[in-house]
């Protein structure tokens, strides 16, 4: 009885080191950040020069595979940053990203849908309930109070100040970001990639807002618009394609409630690339009758459409899942149902 007992005690204080030991494991995010596998390779000794016998002739050599001898002043094995660099996305219509040391920016074409971006950029920050140390409207600048990002990759999170801008440049408007402290519990960082990696998570975390907030004003204005013309064409390599006589933007918006209104369910959209998957699912002959058009020969299943922007025309290619994209008689049996549905004055 007494055994049975130690036993039980012993299980016991084992199982309860287990979960000390796993509740620790599970805190400590370092993995996520290093190298794994054989690390022997940092004991390799180093290259020494070939000790060539008395009277042995060597071939002629030009230096070509000779491997440079290098200082190594980084960090090596675990203590190896092995994450990529952060990349800024540019979210938003017409937009690219530049970077430097200390601020990363994003740079828009100056037309009248960012004529109000300042306002945009501090209604986003308010919904995200960011608070503001300093701010001035008449320069279009301020700057954030400490903003703590929560990340699965760090055990502790960092924290970041931040000075935001928009400047106009002749025919671009700029949204900089750039920092104003950055701190991992008290303690202050000046680690340059670890500044650039924490403004870029400030700027794409403004422009995934705001690329939400222009889709929602974008679509509110899509559901009642007029009809839009629509007409078969081709690109560059002769494939074919349809062309709507609208600009990109004004399409965009219009096309979820087409597409759904002729069967289509967009499964995922990217305004930047324009690139837009959905499912087809065909409709009932009187669903088609209702529209006015004949059902297209299309099979069911999914598609990628692709939207191009042709400044005051836009083009749309559809893609079957194999990667071939439409014959001209599905094309253009796309083209009559498309037109039906961009004529429809139709909510969501």
């Amino acid at each position: 009885m007494a055994t049975l007992l130690q036993k039980s005690k012993v299980m016991k204080v084992a199982g309860l080191s287990l979960v000390v030991f796993l509740a620790a494991c599970s805190s400590d995010q370092r993995y996520k950040r290093q190298v794994s596998g054989d690390q022997s390779y940092l004991d390799a000794p180093p290259l020494k020069l070939l000790n060539v016998p008395a009277g042995m002739i060597l071939p002629l050599q030009n230096g070509e595979y000779n491997i440079p001898t290098l200082d190594a002043a980084g960090t090596v094995g675990k203590d190896l940053d092995i994450r990529p660099p952060l990349q800024a996305l540019a979210l938003l219509t017409g937009s690219r990203v530049e970077n430097s040391a200390n601020s990363s920016k994003l740079l828009l074409e100056n037309t009248p849908e960012y004529n109000n971006l300042w306002s945009q950029v501090n209604k986003v920050l308010a919904e995200d309930g960011y608070k503001i140390s300093h701010k001035d409207d008449a320069a279009q600048t301020l700057t954030t109070d400490w903003i703590t990002w929560q990340r699965a990759d760090e055990n502790v999170p960092y924290q970041g100040r931040y000075r935001i801008s928009v400047t106009k440049q002749d025919y671009q408007i700029a949204l900089s970001v750039a920092n104003e402290g950055l701190k991992q519990a008290d303690k202050e960082i000046t680690d340059p990639v670890q500044i650039r990696r924490y403004n870029i998570v400030m700027l794409n975390k403004l422009a995934s807002d705001l690329s939400r907030q222009q889709e929602t004003a974008g679509l509110s204005g899509a559901k009642n618009s007029g009809p839009l013309s629509v007409q078969s064409g081709s690109d560059n390599t002769g494939l074919p394609q349809i062309i709507v006589r609208a600009p990109y933007n004004i399409v965009w918006n219009r096309l979820p409630y087409a597409l759904e209104s002729i069967g289509m369910k967009v499964t995922d959209r990217t305004r930047s690339t324009g690139a837009i998957e959905v499912t087809y699912g065909e409709r009932s002959a009187s669903d088609w009758k209702a529209l006015g058009v004949e059902a297209p020969s299309i099979r069911g299943g999914n598609y990628k459409l692709q939207v191009g922007d042709l400044d005051n025309r836009s083009s749309l290619q559809f893609i079957s899942d194999n990667g071939k994209p439409l014959t001209q008689s599905e094309n253009d049996q796309m083209v009559a149902a498309l037109e039906a549905a961009f004529s429809q004055s139709k909510e969501k």
